[in-house]
């Protein structure tokens, strides 16, 4: 999220705190939000498959956007209570999960190495049956039998 995007977010936990305090009770109620507004997305979803068939579509693609959209900014409201930087653990957050599930970009080989690389190449047969493939371990080889 951009800074002014967590500013706007920042002044709305404060709206909140203002009219409904600050304690154990207004944190439950804002983490049940975050589970009510997940029930909105998949509400959305059904309906945009028209799941039901006595309903037949009752939402669209951009519904189920916009209630993604308030799950985040429920969610993002919700970590305002567990820490004061809550940019920070989100970012935090967002390299961790990165960095183990996909996977480490190679870096470029240095050009030592790629002379190296150069160095341990086979040089290329001369002469007959040159350029036949040879036969690879394990592999399946036709048999006939008369």
């Amino acid at each position: 999220m951009t800074p002014e995007q967590w500013a706007a977010i920042g002044r709305l936990v404060e709206w909140l705190d203002a009219a409904n305090g600050q304690g154990e009770q207004e944190t439950a109620m804002r983490l049940m939000k975050l589970a009510e507004e997940s029930g909105e997305v998949m509400q959305a979803y059904i309906g945009a498959r028209g799941q039901n068939p006595r309903k037949g579509r009752t939402h669209t693609q951009a519904d189920v956007a916009e209630e993604l959209c308030d799950v985040i900014l429920t969610a993002a409201v919700a970590l305002h209570r567990f820490t004061d930087e809550p940019s920070r653990v989100l970012d935090e957050r967002i390299r961790t999960v990165a960095r183990r599930s996909l996977p480490s970009p190679s870096p470029s080989p240095s050009p030592s190495e790629q002379e190296q690389a150069q160095e341990q190449k086979p040089e290329p047969e001369t002469g007959p049956g040159a350029g036949a493939e040879p036969a690879r371990a394990g592999a399946v080889t036709e048999h006939r039998t008369r």
